[in-house]
């Protein structure tokens, strides 16, 4: 009895050690602390969604979690090598808005002279193990040290697959200013960038950049949380408007009426970026199946669509590649343009016409 309550005591102790490294952040405190709880949507001491949202269906559950992980298909991560296009970031077209994908939700901006990055990850991990979550095979083509220097960071939530350490360390000195959702700063503060390069937005709210360039936090259905505990900070989309382009970056969000909010008070979008991939049907409140984004597109006012936060990392039980067949069959014959380009492809933003199925033939 002795030595297993001395046993249940290291392993305390040791698991106490570990969630002290800096890749797990920080919870907001202080002033910042104090912000949050005046939110109207922050409610015991987490945020809380728009609308009812379990973290899994009555059905589900953690067991079933597990069962589904032990008998996944053997294809949840490709055996052959993802194709890439090594595009000279520092060169990008002048004369054309564009985007480089760097595959799941990360990709870079290049509008009007400004370098706009969004939730970079390129340490090879969606974990803070090393042994869960590592990027497929040909996907980490491109490093920070590629980059030149950018503008803005635009951060959607929390999760490791959305905000990396080690990729934010190595991009911290060369970005002029970070923004993000309410509660995330504290992150970022724990790991070395001043609270002036950062700008934390609450849903609805607005912050104008420049003159002709503008970011509005809009609501999402997701959750947040590095650690055991979820809600500390928030989840968010944004609307970004430079002159004349109108984006929608959606970052995680299961289907809900803010869509169609959303498009009524700043649609329509020249682009909306959506999540297509990490679905299950034992969560379907918090991503959303192939099948929603078409409609999430309808609500946008979005003629033209991204399909992101696929093909780089296994964070759930289907097929790599099935994200994209099902939304191709799901919009086929209706007026919805899905953009398709490699990692590293330039997209051209005021024409965007990237429709290579380069996916198909790979194992």
């Amino acid at each position: 009895m002795l030595f297993l309550l001395f046993l249940l005591v290291a392993v305390a102790a040791g698991i106490y050690i570990f969630m002290q490294q800096a890749i797990f952040g920080a919870d907001p405190a202080d002033a910042r602390l104090e912000r949050i709880q005046k939110y109207p949507n922050y409610k015991e001491g987490a945020f809380q969604n728009l609308v009812e949202t379990p973290m899994s269906t009555p059905e589900g559950g953690y067991w079933k979690i597990l069962t589904g992980f032990f008998s996944k298909p053997a294809n949840t991560v490709p055996i052959d090598t993802i194709p890439s296009i090594r595009t000279n970031l520092r060169e990008l077209p002048s004369d054309s808005p564009s985007l480089v994908w760097f595959g799941h939700s990360s990709y870079l901006l290049h509008i009007q002279g400004k370098n706009i990055l969004v939730d970079p990850v390129f340490s090879g991990h969606a974990s803070p193990v090393w042994f869960m979550g590592g990027s497929f095979p040909g996907t980490d083509t491109y490093q920070p040290d590629d980059f030149p220097e950018l503008d803005m960071v635009i951060l959607s939530h929390d999760h490791y697959d959305h905000l990396d350490y080690k990729t934010i360390l190595k991009l911290k000195d060369k970005t002029k200013h970070f923004y993000t959702a309410v509660g995330v700063g504290a992150h970022l503060e724990h790991w070395g960038i001043s609270a002036e390069k950062i700008t934390e937005l609450y849903w609805w709210e607005s912050t104008q950049i420049d003159s002709s360039t503008s970011l509005t936090a809009t609501p999402a259905r997701h959750f947040s949380g590095r650690k055991f505990s979820r809600g500390k900070s928030l989840w968010t989309s944004y609307v970004f408007k430079i002159n004349e382009l109108n984006l929608y970056i959606g970052g995680d969000s299961g289907y809900e009426q803010h869509f169609k909010e959303i498009g009524e008070k700043f649609g329509p979008f020249n682009l909306a970026i959506l999540e297509c991939g990490q679905y299950n049907p034992i969560w379907p409140y918090i991503h959303m199946m192939p099948e929603q984004l078409p409609e999430a597109c309808k609500d946008l006012k979005a003629s033209n669509l991204l399909p992101v936060h696929w093909s780089k990392f296994e964070l759930s039980f289907h097929s790599w590649n099935e994200p994209i067949e099902r939304l191709l069959k799901a919009s086929d014959g209706g007026n919805l343009n899905v953009i398709t380009p490699m990692i590293g492809e330039v997209v051209n933003l005021a024409a965007p016409d990237n429709h290579t199925k380069w996916w198909r033939g790979l194992q």
